[in-house]
Parts: structure tokens; C-alpha cells; sequence
């Protein structure tokens, strides 16, 4: 899927006089990744047009471009070769982990359509770019599988590697406490039935039965410690607690809560702007649509915590309204409803409607990424 996307990419690429190269692994956000991975942090640029935004680098957390300058070195085939290596990696991967995901909680139809789902939304473009989204999907897919599974020592360390490589990877610690504290709810009202039923006393049944799990409580606690390490790092870098959210501001990306978003939906409405914008805004109301359903699907609180809190931060976050396609891309489980009804439609309809999605994925991509004047 994604390679018909490239070639798609590829062919007006060339026919524009650009390489396709350049496109995935220096436009927009991966011209700084690449700076950080080949030069390190400490690159300030004033805007053109703005003088209240200053550009910092510190606002770009630095799993994905420091993990592109070690294996640089390892492999020396450069280091934009290198960054969009890494991407397609953790694309293959994240696609692994989001077909367990689907074929343990329904079928292995749903997992498929999850995984079809997911390579043709309509930004799925960045699966293939040296951006941070593909490398933060296949940590959070992988934890969120592990919290499936019950592997909760797994989790939290992919659940702090998550919070070291993008600013809302912060949700898949709240995935990981959230399964943890409904794990240690379903332990305790088990034992507690237990206790009921044999007539022992319940301080008996806590001790043998057991309704602390260490290694979830340690996992829950080890989850948010990339995320925060970083913020504090940044923080003492600047010479202040709140550095890196000044940063963040400084760039004109603040939190009010969606205003702003509500404010923009007015002006599309009202007014005209570019493709993209519109799209933009359909997204996001698919988005919160696919959330009430997953709600009422009752999928797990994990998957639920991840997705609301990935919600939260992308809509509620002020500036950049055309990238919050791409802030919510890692939001995989709200495919699921969509995943199931794709699984359970008959193989003709299934077939036109992923055909479809593919089309507009192919076209939307190249036009994001070679025609539209707007910042991914």
C-alpha cells in the first residue's frame, strides 16, 4: 500500500523537478530532525514574518534523530538515508503490533482491516517520512500490545521510549497506568469473589490471592519517565521549570483547550482556505466520532486512555490546525470500529472501499507533500 503512495509520490516528484528523497527526509519537520541527528541541539531561528516566534529545536524531543546519528555511524549510507531507513522500519513494525492488537481482541479479519485501515488514511503518507509519528506508533502499538498481554515491565519501558520521541507520547504512559490501575481493579474484585465464597477473611485473600502485581505498579511508574526527563532537561537547559512549554510557545503552539480549533472550523465555515484545511477538519470530526464509538464499543480503557489523551492534546492544542491530521495518526484504535464493520462487509463492498481510501490516500499524500504551500 504505502509503496504504490511512493510511487504515486515519486512520479509527480520527478515530473515537478524535485527528488523524492528530499521530500521524505528533509520537508517541513525532518530538516530539523536531520539538523539535531547531524549537528546536535542549539539551532534558533527568528521567524521571517513573526517576530514573537523564535524557532528552538529543543521543542523536538530526541529519541528518533539521536537513535539517526548512532546507527549513522554504524551504517554510513548518510544521514537522511538513514532517518528514512529508520521510519519504514517502525512503520513494518508498527503494522506487526497493530495486527496483534485486532486479532486478539476480535479476529484476524479485524487485524487485517486495522492494518489496511491505518496504511490508507489519508496522511499515511508520513508512515514513510523521516518524522517522528512512525517511530512513536510502533512503541505505542508494541506497549499497548504488552498491556494486552499483561507484560507490564515491557510496557513501561516502551511507554517511557514513547515519551522521549514526540511531545504527546505522554499518552501511552496514560494507556499504561490506566491498564494497570483496571488490571488492579479486576484483581481485586476477583479476590475479593473469592474471599465471599470461601468465607475466609478478605485480609487472608490479599496476601495469598494477591491483588498487587509489582511489576505493574513498576511499569506504571517507569511509563512516564521518558516524557518527563526530557521536559526537565529542557527545563535546565533554559534556566527554567517551564522551558520547554515556553519553547513550545514560542513556536505559537500553546493548549486553550480547542478554542482555537473551534474558532478555525467558524472560519472554514464561513470563509475559504486551502484543500488541506478542510480535510483537516473532517478529520478531526471523524476522529471524534470514531472515539464515541469506540466508547460504546467498549474497547479496552488502555486503548481508550491512549486514544483520549492523543485526542486532547491534538485538538486542544492552539496553531498548526493542518497537522492535526498527523498529531492523531498514532491514534490507531479508533480504526477499530471502522476495522470491525470492514471485516464483516461483504468481500465487494470491502473491496470498493478499500480501493477508495487507497485513491485519495495516494493523491492526498502527493498533494501534501508536493503542491500544498502549508507545513506538515
Amino acid at each position: 500500500m504505502r509503496a504504490t503512495g511512493l510511487l504515486f509520490l515519486s512520479a509527480y516528484a520527478w515530473y515537478a523537478g524535485q527528488h523524492p528523497r528530499s521530500i521524505l527526509g528533509l520537508a517541513w519537520d525532518a530538516r530539523w530532525y536531520f539538523r539535531v541527528a547531524e549537528y546536535g541541539y542549539g539551532t534558533l531561528i527568528p521567524s521571517a514574518t513573526q517576530h514573537t516566534i523564535l524557532y528552538n529545536d529543543l521543542a523536538f524531543f530526541p529519541l528518533y534523530p539521536m537513535t539517526v546519528r548512532v546507527v549513522s555511524y554504524v551504517i554510513p549510507i548518510g544521514v537522511i538515508n538513514v532517518a528514512i531507513l529508520i521510519a519504514w522500519i517502525a512503520t513494518l513494525l508498527s503494522v506487526w503490533a497493530i495486527y496483534l492488537i485486532g486479532a486478539r481482541l476480535y479476529s484476524r479479519r479485524v487485524g487485517i482491516a486495522l492494518v489496511l485501515l491505518y496504511g490508507l488514511l489519508p496522511h499515511a503518507i508520513i508512515q514513510t517520512m523521516a518524522y517522528t509519528e512512525p517511530v512513536m506508533t510502533a512503541l505505542a502499538a508494541w506497549a499497548l500490545y504488552a498491556v494486552l498481554t499483561r507484560r507490564w515491565l515491557y510496557a513501561g519501558v516502551l511507554a517511557a521510549l514513547a515519551g522521549c520521541t514526540r511531545p504527546n507520547g505522554v499518552a501511552v504512559a496514560a494507556a499504561v497506568v490506566a491498564g494497570v490501575a483496571m488490571d488492579f481493579w479486576r484483581r481485586r474484585k476477583a479476590v475479593r469473589k473469592r474471599a465471599e465464597q470461601s468465607g475466609a477473611p478478605l485480609g487472608r485473600w490479599r496476601v495469598t490471592g494477591g491483588t498487587v502485581d509489582w511489576r505493574a505498579w513498576l511499569g506504571a511508574a517507569i511509563a512516564p519517565l521518558g516524557w518527563f526527563g526530557y521536559v526537565l532537561w529542557v527545563g535546565w537547559q533554559t534556566g527554567d521549570i517551564k522551558g520547554y512549554f515556553k519553547v513550545q510557545a514560542r513556536w505559537g503552539s500553546r493548549f486553550d483547550f480547542g478554542w482555537s480549533a473551534l474558532r478555525f472550523f467558524k472560519h472554514l465555515v464561513t470563509g475559504t482556505d486551502y484543500f488541506a484545511y478542510y480535510v483537516a477538519a473532517a478529520i478531526v470530526a471523524a476522529a471524534v466520532i470514531l472515539l464515541a464509538l469506540c466508547i460504546t464499543d467498549r474497547i479496552p480503557v488502555a486503548l481508550l486512555a491512549y486514544c483520549g489523551v492523543l485526542m486532547l492534546i491534538g485538538i486542544g492544542g492552539a496553531g498548526f490546525f493542518q497537522c492535526k491530521p498527523r498529531f492523531l495518526m498514532p491514534a490507531f484504535p479508533l480504526l477499530i470500529p471502522a476495522a470491525i464493520a470492514l471485516a464483516r462487509a461483504r468481500p465487494r463492498t470491502a473491496w470498493v472501499a478499500v480501493i477508495s481510501l487507497g485513491g485519495f490516500s495516494f493523491f492526498y499524500g502527493t498533494y501534501l507533500l508536493a503542491i500544498a504551500p502549508l507545513a506538515l
